[in-house]
């Protein structure tokens, strides 16, 4: 528990160290975080990997990048939408003229589409890859789709070209350290929903769902509702998560949320450390972290150093990030790296019981 007070006290001082950019890209760091909870929940908890979660974290942002843009069009048509020949505002659009309308639809939407592809998938038991594969085909269609559809959602260009909120200028210091504040505040409660959900008897159902199916059946649960409701609520946090980011980014268009950016989400969490939400954060906050230190260190190569990365974490850290700081024993307070550990989980040598464990 301490741990967890120092680290959101360090979170929320971050703005007397940082300077204003660095402060902006550790916000749109956190933002990713904030996606990676509900795919660990998902994912690392209830067994099901979603390659599609990219859509869900992209709907939320463009229906907060839509609200902004109706705000800085004053009332007026916005502009791609006169290039495009339209001469009126779309219907659709409308609920997003309303600041409070477009926080809740941002959550809505991604979470009824979520509900709606669960229904039809786990209710007839549709799993594993035929599972992902479906999430991927939906990130194609929806890209397609708001692509195609210049004329109503910007294009391949997206929804950008907005710089207040609710008045405020997004580009002054001031707003931008308030909304990094309330990235945090986000963050942290998400984490505790996230961290409530998982030790609930209801995260442990999730568990035992994942473990094994059929038993879980067997013993008279209906394992399709609570796949559905997780994949539900894990959607409306991507949604979260998207909104938060438009506002720290500033533009959001298709390639945002294509199979490429969903497939990151999942290495985040495969890094970070799957199951354990604190690691699913942390893969999160440090690939992007490296991500960014690199592409400016080494315009080049970049790419080669990622992927070295990768391969590192795969080979050698298999429970991810979180899996070096693994404790046993009667004193928890005291972590060791997993590497320093003994086969087995027995005491070396000399050890003592009531020792720092070296198993």
């Amino acid at each position: 528990m301490g741990a967890y007070l120092v680290a959101a006290a360090a979170l929320f001082s971050a703005p007397l160290v940082f300077s204003d950019f660095r402060l902006n890209l550790l916000a749109k760091f956190l933002a990713f975080a904030i996606v990676a909870l509900g795919l660990d929940l998902i994912w690392g908890y209830t067994g099901i990997l979603s390659l599609g979660h990219g859509i869900f974290f992209g709907l939320g942002a463009y229906a907060m990048a839509m609200y902004l843009k109706l705000e800085a069009s004053g009332g007026k048509l916005p502009d791609f939408m006169g290039w495009s020949g339209l001469k009126e505002l779309p219907l659709f659009w409308m609920p997003f003229e309303n600041f409070g309308a477009a926080v809740a639809l941002g959550i809505l939407i991604p979470a009824l589409l979520a509900l709606g592809l669960g229904y039809f998938t786990f209710r007839n038991r549709i799993r594993g890859v035929y599972f992902t594969i479906l999430t991927q085909a939906l990130v194609i269609i929806t890209t397609t789709l708001l692509v195609g559809q210049q004329a109503f959602t910007g294009g391949t260009n997206g929804v950008t070209g907005y710089s207040t909120l609710l008045g405020y200028s997004l580009a002054s210091p001031e707003t931008k350290r308030v909304l990094y504040w309330v990235t945090v505040a986000v963050l942290i409660g998400i984490f505790i929903l996230c961290r409530y959900l998982t030790g609930s008897r209801f995260g442990k159902v999730l568990r035992a769902i994942r473990d094994g199916e059929n038993r879980v059946r067997f013993i008279g649960y209906n394992p399709a509702v609570y796949q559905m409701v997780i994949f539900t609520v894990s959607a409306a946090i991507a949604g979260i998560a998207g909104m938060l980011f438009v506002l720290h980014v500033g533009i959001i268009s298709p390639s945002m949320l294509g199979i490429v950016p969903s497939i990151e989400m999942v290495l985040w969490v495969a890094i970070g450390g799957r199951g354990t939400l604190i690691g699913a954060a942390l893969g999160a906050i440090l690939m992007n972290w490296a991500k960014s230190e690199f592409s400016t260190a080494y315009p080049e190569g970049w790419l080669f150093f990622m992927g070295a990365m990768f391969v590192i974490a795969v080979v050698f850290l298999p429970k991810g990030v979180a899996g070096l700081f693994q404790w046993r024993g009667k004193d928890r307070k005291k972590w060791l790296p997993a590497w320093a550990r003994g086969s087995g989980g027995k005491l070396r040598t000399g050890e003592k019981e009531g020792s720092v464990p070296q198993g």
